[in-house]
């Protein structure tokens, strides 16, 4: 899809690379660029509710590969809080 110029904007540094793409089904490996590193595509993506997993410590996610996790800020906001968040270094530490 395509979008109207005045509502994208593209930026440098997020870009997605593409690896492969099958003839059979279209579906893609790639990476994805962030500031914070490059994501393997496809991926597992782990959900973490309150900015806890559940089930599996972040140190045996890490260990795993795990190079990617969905913690829902407005949900952090409210509890622990931006001051315990910030305590622990940022959502990136």
């Amino acid at each position: 899809s395509t979008f109207p110029p005045s509502t994208f904007e593209p930026r440098p540094f997020f870009h997605f690379e593409l690896i492969h793409q099958s003839t059979k089904s279209l579906a893609r490996v790639g990476r994805i660029h962030t500031p914070h590193g490059i994501i393997d595509t496809p991926g597992y993506v782990a959900v973490a509710t309150n900015g806890a997993l559940k089930g599996v410590d972040f140190r045996d996610a890490d260990d795993c590969g795990q190079q990617l996790v969905f913690c829902n800020t407005y949900h952090l906001m409210l509890q622990p809080g931006v001051d315990v968040v910030e305590g622990a270094g940022g959502l990136h530490e």
